[in-house]
């Protein structure tokens, strides 16, 4: 019932927005450790907690660091990793842990709809079908074309030299929302100088 996921930026982003979105549907206890911040306060209750350590490389420090601060003895871990060489796969198997093998050609930051995403969504009780309903988006004409009019309108912008995107949030319960697209963009889509800053305000 106290479920643990540790890892940084887009292998968590996601399944914390979900969290946040569907918690009053949500029974289980849900601590997301995703900065060098950790609530230590956590680890030293008597909970047993089940630990989902998420990296892609396997060799991401904060999630290491992490990791190697809040796993107890009496807790149960599952890791989702690459099928490689790397600290947390050796840290695994040093403890026994079930391992996931996270496909080397999906980003960390775009996995929400793989196992990253969803293995958090049924531990907290949802369907992860209902998440993969994407033919009735592809469907719906209207939402396709405001999704090519944007992007367009994008492209354009960044021609024109207009590089930052400011998005207003009004909604609490979105900021994990908005700070995984703000990930989203600024880390995956701007790469080699390009893309756009999206600043949340």
């Amino acid at each position: 019932s106290n479920i643990r996921i540790i890892g940084m930026g887009g292998s968590i982003l996601g399944a914390e927005a979900i969290f946040d979105f569907l918690n009053h549907k949500i029974k289980k206890n849900f601590f997301f450790e995703n900065n060098l911040k950790t609530n230590l306060s956590n680890s030293k209750n008597n909970h047993k907690f089940l630990n989902i350590i998420i990296s892609k490389s396997g060799n991401t420090l904060e999630t290491i660091s992490n990791a190697n601060i809040l796993i107890k003895k009496k807790d149960e871990n599952i890791f989702i990793t690459e099928n490689k060489n790397s600290y947390l796969s050796n840290l695994a198997k040093k403890l026994k842990s079930d391992i996931i093998d996270h496909n080397n050609f999906i980003g960390g930051r775009y996995s929400v709809l793989s196992e990253v995403g969803m293995l958090p969504a049924e531990l907290m009780g949802l369907d992860e079908k209902k998440f993969k309903q994407l033919d009735n988006l592809i469907k719906n004409k209207n939402f396709v074309n405001l999704l090519v009019s944007n992007v367009s309108n994008t492209l354009n912008l960044i021609k024109e030299g207009k590089s930052s995107s400011i998005i207003l949030n009004y909604d609490e319960s979105s900021e994990n929302l908005f700070k995984w697209y703000q990930q989203l963009i600024a880390e995956s889509l701007g790469k080699k100088s390009k893309g756009i800053l999206p600043i949340i305000s």
